[in-house]
């Protein structure tokens, strides 16, 4: 009934009555309030008026639902099939789960809150409940297996798309840190990560059997935890205003699908790598490398054709390509 109502308000040039929903719906006025109720509980923004009824006021809303993710979605593969969970341990578990079920590609996973969220090496992704969103999509690729690694670049360039789309003035600065943190700097200030990443291969043979791409967005949520604040921000802080979660959703994975067509039939990141260069912060900064033979600084200059990360050491002036999954890397000055 709760899909109904939202339906009825959403058509509807004005206020609905109470009445008018009963005899809609044909139930009783306490089964409206009722209802009325839950969705409200759900972030809907439903106002009542005494002798008027209830309006939709849908301007500075985000809820984050299968009904709205649905409403929005406009993908030709990607999220298809789309899975939403109000909260699940790992979506990228789940995708891994799915892919052994015989899903598709482009399966993809979507939910406002993890209980074991991943990151790299291991590392906890920390997924408070409130405002974010985070995803994965499942990929069976058919391409060399050190060709998989660059999935991470081409999701790292549609979410910076998607980014750029949403309405901001000149003193919010969308970029991305290599090889795939999206960061944002407002006012001159340093860059802060709202976005994070984490592929996951699995392999038959020397054959790839999956690829699994997860993404963790930090939307809307009232604070960073203090742990990450130096380091890490929000949408909504850095644009001042809420981000509607299920539309932002939609537009990553639809620049997703558009880019990621373009590197699987090159094979190549060669075609992406213009755009993704001019979005790319480390260029031009000393960048200190954590290499396991041996840490060093160097100046970040581009990337190669397979996004790879190429360095100008310092001392030696010697040319550098560093591979995402085997190095990493860090600013001098702070996080970029």
């Amino acid at each position: 009934m709760k899909e109904k109502i939202l339906r009825i308000l959403r058509e509807a040039d004005g206020y609905v009555s109470g009445q008018s929903l009963c005899e809609l719906l044909g139930v009783s006025r306490t089964a409206v309030w009722k209802n009325i109720g839950q969705l409200r509980a759900e972030g809907y923004q439903i106002e009542a008026v005494t002798n008027k009824g209830y309006r939709l006021e849908e301007k500075g809303m985000d809820v984050l639902n299968e009904e709205e993710l649905n409403a929005v979605w406009n993908t030709r593969w990607a999220g298809r099939p789309l899975i939403y969970k109000k909260e699940t341990g790992s979506s990228n578990d789940d995708i891994m789960k799915l892919a052994d079920e015989g899903y598709p590609q482009g399966t993809l996973v979507v939910t406002s809150c993890q209980t074991a969220g991943k990151g790299r090496r291991g590392r906890t992704w920390l997924s408070p409940p409130e405002g974010n969103v985070y995803m994965s999509i499942l990929l069976r690729p058919h391409m060399p297996a050190n060709k998989a690694p660059q999935c991470t670049l081409v999701c790292a360039l549609a979410l910076y798309q998607a980014a750029e789309e949403l309405p901001h003035g000149e003193n919010v600065i969308f970029g991305i840190k290599w090889p795939n943190d999206l960061v944002v700097s407002v006012d001159g200030g340093p860059f802060k990560k709202i976005v994070g990443i984490l592929t996951e291969m699995r392999m038959e043979e020397t054959e790839i059997r999956d690829v699994t791409i997860g993404v963790g967005v930090n939307v809307n949520m009232p604070s960073v935890p203090e742990e990450v604040q130096e380091t890490a921000a929000t949408m909504m802080a850095a644009l001042g205003y809420k981000v509607t979660r299920a539309a932002f959703a939609a537009s990553c994975w639809r620049h997703f699908e558009d880019d990621y067509d373009i590197f699987e039939q090159a094979e190549s990141f060669a075609q992406l790598k213009a755009e993704y260069e001019k979005a790319l912060v480390n260029i031009g900064r000393k960048v200190r490398v954590l290499d396991p033979r041996g840490e060093y600084m160097g100046e970040a200059t581009g990337i190669t054709d397979n996004g790879e990360l190429i360095v100008i050491a310092d001392g030696d002036g010697s040319k550098r390509h560093i591979g995402s999954g085997e190095i990493s890397v860090r600013g001098v000055m702070g996080y970029v």
